[in-house]
């Protein structure tokens, strides 16, 4: 067998297609996957595959070309945009004589190097190691080994290679479990997201279409943000006041052209944040020629982890790079709102606002409310809402000319001392 390289870093693409010209666009976005790993593309070869060869994926003809490029541009490493068996995977190395990475490992290297939270590295751990299961056999000769037989290395007969599978089996059961602990603290923070009666709205897209830039802008947050696929990975969560109240905006992590079901799984908490939104904001690359295509795809993603029939708000991010685009919002009469914008600039982000508040159905009360003296707790709490306009203050006690979002009035309302609030709410319902 052949001396694995540790660097990795020079990498010859393959790109497998049917019949035809290649698609640009895939090749491109291979290219950026492999980029954004932290890899240097030294050479791109096509390889048309009418039928895949079962122990190589490609023929050997082709095979010959790869191992003739990768001695002529220095590559140590072989990147396939194509999903491998393990058989396919072995023999390419054999062949090559230099590591095979598939679309799959590559998408798992790049998540294992951008997850920062706890649940994010446990997320991506649990999705390498069960690619790597089915990879045990290749390139490790040594664990075909018995351990047995010698003097000092009997046991129970059990080959190395079943040793390592228990053991990873036993990490991955371990992996679960923590998982699940922290999906049951997930859950209870978005039961109390739900008790506070908030609009939810998870940020969804294409990766690299501007997600973490927006939410920035809308929050006025610090989340990382970077022109480069799967900038980030971990959800983050901000409440932000929108004409109207306020609602919960939460960051996801991007989706990508035939997105492994490893990591579907894997990152369903993750998900779970589009899943269970009021409203998606579905933020999309304007400048992007493929952009119908993204929208589509991401559509697909979307219906597989069940989130297909949440109301959508259209935002066509980077209007900065179209010569001549202006700020605007085209509403259609639809579910499908379009607002055009530049989240980096930040030129419409007042319309964007507008429209997510109109989107959500935000509305206000405003009124007159009498609070008696013993009442300082409800009052704390109008103007820590920045509801109150006007105050006086007589022997009844305080006069309050508010205004707030209908959602925090029906909050106030609900509490034990919230009944001068809800005087106002019958007067919005019989509007």
């Amino acid at each position: 067998m052949f001396e694995r390289s540790r660097k990795g870093e020079t990498a010859l693409l393959i790109q497998p297609h049917a019949g035809g010209k290649p698609d640009e666009g895939v090749v491109e976005e291979f290219a950026d996957l492999a980029r954004s790993a932290g890899a240097t593309v030294a050479h791109l070869l096509h390889a048309r595959i009418d039928r895949p060869n079962p122990a190589t994926l490609i023929g050997s003809g082709k095979l010959e070309e790869a191992k003739v490029a990768c001695d002529a541009t220095g590559a140590d490493l072989v990147l396939v945009n194509h999903q491998l068996t393990p058989v396919q995977e072995r023999n390419l190395e054999r062949a090559l004589e230099r590591r095979v990475v598939d679309r799959t490992g590559l998408i798992l290297d790049i998540f294992s190097q951008r997850a920062r939270s706890a649940e994010g590295k446990l997320q991506v751990e649990l999705a390498q190691l069960k690619h790597m299961a089915t990879r045990l056999v290749r390139g490790w000769t040594h664990l075909e080994r018995q351990r047995g037989g010698s003097i000092g290395l009997r046991g129970p007969g059990e080959t190395q290679l079943e040793t390592d599978r228990r053991l990873l089996q036993k990490r991955v059961d371990m992996l679960q479990k923590r998982l699940e602990k922290v999906e049951v603290q997930r859950t209870q923070m978005r039961r109390a997201r739900v008790r506070s009666e908030l609009p939810r709205v998870a940020l969804v897209g294409y990766t690299n279409a501007g997600k973490s830039t927006l939410f920035n802008a809308l929050t006025g947050a610090e989340a990382y943000a970077a022109d480069q696929l799967f900038a980030t990975l971990d959800p983050t969560v901000r409440r932000i006041e929108l004409p109207g109240g306020g609602v919960v905006l939460a960051d996801t992590v991007g989706f990508v052209r035939d997105l492994p079901h490893e990591l579907v799984a894997a990152f369903r908490s993750t998900l779970s944040e589009a899943r269970e939104a009021d409203l998606l904001l579905h933020v999309i690359d304007a400048a992007d020629p493929l952009r119908a295509e993204r929208v589509a795809q991401v559509d697909e993603v979307l219906r597989e982890i069940g989130a297909g029939e949440i109301p959508q708000l259209m935002v066509f991010n980077k209007i900065d790079r179209i010569e001549g685009a202006t700020p605007r919002v085209d509403a259609h009469g639809d579910e499908r709102t379009a607002a055009w914008m530049s989240a980096r600039d930040g030129d419409g982000l007042g319309l964007l606002r507008e429209a997510l508040g109109e989107r959500l159905g935000l509305r206000r009360v405003s009124g007159e409310v009498l609070l008696p003296t013993d009442a300082g707790r409800l009052r704390a709490r109008l103007h820590a809402l920045e509801a109150v306009r006007g105050e006086s203050h007589d022997d009844e006690g305080w006069r309050l000319h508010v205004d707030l979002a209908l959602a925090d009035a029906a909050r106030l309302a609900a509490q034990a001392d919230g009944a001068p609030i809800r005087a106002l709410l019958p007067e919005i319902e019989a509007e």
